[in-house]
């Protein structure tokens, strides 16, 4: 039994990976630009010179299996065009081999790179899902989250302060581990009902999830994405049993409750695809907005200066680490009919990557995007959380977790500073770190006063 699950694995990678993998890297090897982003291990380290390059090629690129493009202009309207989609079913005509490969590899993890996930479909299916849970990610209710997320934040700041290592300014932790994936993973753990003991659990999940969002990954890296996946779905199939016994008012216990009383409404494998992807990208994305701020921020005193001389910055400041160095690098979408885009003819089927963090960069929006200005009048321009009907849901709680987040862990350390070298995570669509290591010099006692 364990073989032919092993065998259904490797044919699945092969499917989705390994052959793009072998072509990806042969493109690569003649010196194609957007091959090399995909493969090649300094891309995960600093894309940014990559995006340049490839920017002087032109506005629409072919590569390798793709288009691509660091244009801010065709990126937003590739991502609003109702000509394109992130999906195409296989045609009735394709290859019967495929057909058959498809079938010998089983079924698909309910990752979120994988239908049912709202990252993976179009609509009507898109709209009639994301409906059953927008209005819990509105505006207004992010607001009334905003003095628990205060609290946990300070209550972290508390942990790690008393869980220092060293003496006086040699204090010593880790930002990532003990403050950046906790203050997020709480947040929504509190907001989706579930415990707050899986943390640790949740994001060790998230992380192998999270490469499943990459493109040509390795056998190994496939492999533990996928555990990963069907482990947080195993855990999360065995919580909806136990809200149906003790029914609250959370966002899942909500959900679980349309699937049971209207019929209809979400299948098994949409209830806990939704749940999968609410619960990681609630703190996926907002991991990395915190880690890659605190980073920018110890690399710009000048910029923090300003922000503690003018605290009403600290929402634009977020804007424009989001631009800078956007936690979410990339994301594609699949030409739906023969269609035109800023005056480039795209065909039917034709996948377009477009990068947003070279699009974030685009000199033609951005005035010397190579700065980090925390001041940037339309630093709000960019395209981080993506554009059009996949909007990211929780943009409005990851800006606000951010603000929050940074501006507590520098008024409560105004003399953090770098103590080694950062490790960055490895994964390509979203980049962040894994581990970001700090001095936290004395502490300040004074509790932030709310920005008006």
């Amino acid at each position: 039994m364990a073989g032919s699950r092993g065998a259904r694995r490797w044919i699945r990678w092969v499917l989705r990976h390994g052959a793009v993998r072998r072509e990806v890297s042969r493109q690569a090897a003649r010196g194609d630009l957007g091959a090399r982003m995909i493969i090649e291990p300094d891309a995960v380290r600093d894309p940014y010179p990559h995006y340049e390059a490839l920017r002087t090629q032109g506005r629409l690129v072919r590569s390798a299996l793709s288009w691509t493009t660091v244009d801010h202009e065709i990126t937003t309207e590739v991502l609003r065009s109702p000509d394109f989609c992130v999906g195409l079913r296989m045609p009735e005509n394709a290859p019967g081999l495929l057909k058959a490969a498809l079938r010998a590899g089983g079924s698909w993890p309910l990752g979120p790179a994988e239908p049912p996930s709202l990252l993976a479909i179009d609509p009507p299916d898109h709209n009639r899902i994301r409906k059953l849970v927008t209005r819990s990610f509105s505006a207004k209710a992010i607001t009334r989250l905003r003095g628990r997320t205060e609290e946990v934040a300070a209550g972290l700041l508390d942990d790690m302060e008393s869980g220092r290592a060293g003496t006086g300014t040699l204090r010593r932790a880790d930002v990532v581990a003990q403050y950046a994936s906790l203050l997020p993973a709480t947040v929504i753990a509190e907001m989706l009902g579930a415990p707050l003991s899986m943390r640790e659990d949740f994001l060790r999940w998230g992380e192998g999830g999270a490469y499943s969002l990459d493109m040509g990954l390795t056998y190994p890296m496939f492999r533990r994405s996928e555990k990963d996946i069907d482990a947080l779905a195993d855990w999360m199939d065995g919580h909806f049993q136990y809200l149906r016994r003790n029914p609250n008012d959370s966002i899942l216990s909500s959900l679980v409750q349309a699937y049971d009383e209207e019929e209809g409404r979400l299948t098994h494998d949409e209830l806990v695809s939704l749940a999968l992807l609410l619960l990681a990208a609630g703190f996926e994305t907002t991991v990395n907005l915190i880690g890659n701020g605190t980073r920018l921020l110890l690399a710009h005193p000048d910029q923090l200066e300003r922000l503690r001389a003018d605290p009403s910055l600290w929402p634009n400041a977020v804007d424009e680490i989001l631009r800078f160095d956007s936690p979410v690098q990339r994301t594609g979408r699949v030409a739906a009919r023969d269609t035109e885009v800023c005056g480039f003819p795209v065909k039917r089927g034709a996948l377009v990557l477009t990068q947003l963090g070279g699009a974030n960069r685009d000199p033609a929006v951005f005035t010397d995007p190579e700065r980090f200005d925390v001041g940037r009048e339309n630093a709000d321009r960019h395209v981080a959380f993506s554009q059009g009907i996949h909007y990211c849901l929780g943009a409005a709680l990851a800006k606000m977790e951010g603000e929050v987040g940074l501006r507590a862990l520098f008024d409560r350390y105004p003399d953090l500073r770098s103590d080694g070298p950062a490790e960055l995570r490895g994964t390509r669509v979203l980049r962040g770190y894994r581990s970001l290591p700090v001095r936290l010099g004395e502490a300040r006692s004074e509790v932030q006063e709310p920005v008006a």
